[in-house]
């Protein structure tokens, strides 16, 4: 009798890595502990203007170190020097170097609470309430949340409170298993740095939501003023719970109505994953449609924060996809089916190999990529964005060779054409 992680491996064997090139290495994830590699790495990484969003995130990440004054000093430093182990040693740092921006936005959001009131600027109040009504006629929050019940208040809790912070996960996990290799990082760090533009904007432009209208009105706003859950406080009672209203009030960016990062993670989830898996398009909009639904039923956001999140999420996709975003290649069931890597949005110089070519036009393609001596057909990233270590990784820098008889490795479709390359 088979033990069940024995039963588990062969399954996800069979189903993820039946097609697999015997000689592809794309998939493959550094298992190494030597810090010596990686410094290696850095050593021969060209540098270059992208690397300078690193200097940001050092520079945001010591300005929040000495801001946040809990914990103390020797748990800070102690969980920094964790932080900069992990992305030290590769087995490690091609998980969590990705996530540096998504850690930095983080502790930007946590460091709020200790930044002295006399630092910030003043609330805004009329603001956003005024461009809904220039925009939209009237309150369209107050419009959505005028009828309550305790089925609508459910209906809005799910992606509000629950499906909002798992689906980071869960789309990564989809990500990693069926994208092509390389695409994992591009979202962590357009995820990271779509929430770090988000939180920088509500630092240095800060803004009353609707909650604060219906309990307050229209009155000037200070930053003693404790946050409010706002409708989730009658999910709190349905469910016998002090959850939501306990950590909303104790948030430590209370005025921070736009943009709507609620808005903004489901768009750029929402986008990754049509990337990916376009036959879903129709549905993922619907999730976003449910989300801000329910952010303005639960009076957390007027409508022109929803608007503006979605603004900044499509601004970052759209920038990623046209440089660093790998194309998915639909016959490939998983990340371990690929061999070669095209990138996705970027406008192409030279004839691609496709499955769509006729047989005259995909022999002429191969034939001219030989005698031009650029056969192969990766291409070498030309930044961060594109790869799973800490710096330069060699795998995607070396054409596909097969170790054994030193030939160029073709993708599977064009295997008959081999014998004339």
């Amino acid at each position: 009798m088979l033990l069940p992680t024995t039963y588990l491996r062969r399954k996800f064997r069979t189903f993820f890595m039946s097609d697999v090139p015997p000689s592809s290495t794309l998939a493959r994830l550094d298992r190494s502990w030597s810090i010596k590699k990686t410094l290696k790495r850095v050593q021969h990484h060209k540098w270059n203007l992208y690397d300078l969003q690193y200097l940001l995130d050092f520079t945001i990440a010591c300005f929040a170190f000495f801001m946040i004054t809990q914990p103390g000093v020797i748990v800070k430093t102690l969980i920094a020097a964790l932080f900069a182990l992990a992305l030290l040693v590769p087995i490690t740092s091609q998980f969590f170097f990705p996530f540096v921006p998504i850690g930095t936005w983080l502790v930007l959001f946590y460091s709020n609470q200790f930044i002295p009131s006399d630092w910030r600027p003043s609330i805004s109040v009329r603001v956003l309430p005024s461009l809904e009504t220039i925009l939209y006629g009237g309150n369209l929050s107050n419009v959505l949340g005028a009828h309550q019940n305790s089925i609508l208040d459910i209906l809005a809790w799910i992606p509000y409170g629950l499906i909002h912070f798992s689906a980071p996960f869960f789309c990564s996990a989809l990500i990693f298993l069926f994208a092509a290799p390389g695409t994992l990082p591009v979202f962590a760090r357009s995820f990271g740095y779509m929430n770090l533009i988000g939180v920088s904007t509500q630092l240095c432009f800060p803004t009353a939501p609707p909650w604060y209208e219906n309990k307050y009105g229209l009155a000037p706003a200070s930053y003693d003023i404790k946050g409010s859950p706002g409708g989730l406080a009658r999910v709190d009672q349905i469910l016998g719970l002090d959850l939501y209203t306990s950590s909303f009030t104790a948030s430590p960016l209370v005025f921070g109505a736009f943009p709507s990062l609620h808005s903004g993670c489901s768009v750029i989830e929402v986008l990754f994953m049509a990337y990916v898996f376009p036959r879903l398009t129709p549905y993922l909009l619907g999730y976003i449609l449910w989300i801000w639904w329910s952010t303005m039923y639960l009076t957390h956001h007027y409508f022109i924060d929803l608007i503006g999140g979605a603004i900044l999420s499509a601004t970052v996709f759209y920038m990623v996809a046209r440089n660093f975003l790998p194309a998915v290649q639909m016959d490939k069931a998983s990340r371990w089916a690929y061999d070669h890597i095209e990138m996705g949005l970027r406008p192409p110089n030279k004839a691609r190999l496709t499955k769509e070519f006729d047989a005259e036009d995909e022999e002429w393609a191969i034939s001219s990529s030989v005698e031009s001596g650029n056969a192969s057909p990766t291409e070498t990233p030309t930044s961060e964005w594109e790869i799973e270590t800490l710096a330069d990784n060699d795998e995607f820098n070396r054409p596909l060779v097969n170790n054994t008889s030193n030939k160029l490795q073709l993708p599977k479709y064009n295997e008959k054409y081999s014998e004339k390359v």
